[in-house]
């Protein structure tokens, strides 16, 4: 069976590749990721989905264009649905891609993620393969965290600090700036002793 697979970046996708492959699926891949910010940040990821690509030899359509406006006109004020909205908006333009090509069925690598809901991306997958009558393939890629991780190391693939979109990398910026002023906080306190 060929499938669509939707690939969030070069790491998140060494593991499930070679597992649906062995499973007998004909994989292409797709990238298409508008939440991604900023530019400079949305190039590398594509830029190491390509190293994969090559090392790897599989076909891959890419989405060049950055979306972050669309992205950004659907979120903005809807902050605390934004995982949710980013998850449809992928998911939706690769079931619609999935039926272009002609595939039979489409998934995401954001399933191999430990820190993306399943239980919401299974849904929405499911919501879109009856929209657009082509089956979503779920897997729970999460087992092989570890092994995707040392693989991608091992590719000298880049890997990102982040989920991707502003507010992750806020949230990123904020925990580090938070453990600063802890920091400072408990040096303060060792030289008043």
């Amino acid at each position: 069976m060929k499938l669509l697979l939707h690939i969030c970046c070069g790491p998140c996708t060494t593991y499930p590749l070679p597992l649906l492959r062995e499973s007998g699926m004909e994989v292409v891949g797709y990238f298409y990721n508008p939440n991604i910010h900023p530019y400079r940040e949305f190039k590398k990821r594509m830029g190491g989905v390509r190293e994969l690509a090559e090392q790897e030899k599989i076909d891959i359509h890419y989405e060049k264009e950055y979306g972050l406006t669309d992205y950004l006109r659907r979120v903005v004020f809807h902050e605390h649905r934004r995982c949710q909205l980013c998850y449809r908006i992928r998911l939706e333009r690769t079931a619609i891609k999935a039926r272009e090509l002609g595939a039979g069925a489409f998934s995401t690598t954001l399933l191999y993620s430990r820190y993306q809901n399943h239980t919401t991306i299974r849904a929405l997958g499911q919501e879109m393969a009856e929209k657009y009558e082509i089956p979503f393939y779920y897997a729970d890629f999460r087992e092989g965290w570890q092994v995707g991780i040392d693989r991608s190391i091992e590719k000298n693939l880049y890997r990102q600090a982040y989920c991707g979109c502003i507010y992750s990398e806020q949230e990123r910026y904020d925990k580090l700036l938070r453990k600063k002023k802890k920091n400072m906080g408990q040096l303060d306190s060792h030289q008043e002793d």
